[in-house]
């Protein structure tokens, strides 16, 4: 019988092809998994994603295409408050 894995890694190795865009080839031939449990557990994936589940791990690439939506929002939101700041002061000066 065959080495078992649990749910949380076939998942993220799944993710590895299906998300990062790596080939299910290579990601076996690193993780020293047979390419057809590689190529079940990536189809199993898909199957999931299609019935509109969400997964709970994020690979690096997504991890870092959020944190840059991220920073682009919080560099967006500063430059709004520097801009409400200066108006504050136009207003407050212009009462006196």
């Amino acid at each position: 019988m065959g080495k078992q894995y649990d749910y949380d890694y076939r998942e993220y190795v799944a993710k590895l092809v299906v998300d990062d865009g790596r080939k299910a080839r290579e990601v076996a031939y690193e993780l020293e998994i047979p390419k057809s449990t590689v190529n079940r557990w990536v189809a199993s994936y898909r199957h999931k994603l299609n019935q509109g589940s969400s997964t709970k791990y994020q690979t690096q690439k997504e991890m870092e295409r959020i944190q840059k939506e991220q920073e682009k929002e919080i560099r967006r939101l500063k430059e709004e408050n520097e801009i409400l700041k200066k108006a504050m002061h136009i207003f407050t000066n212009d009462q006196k």
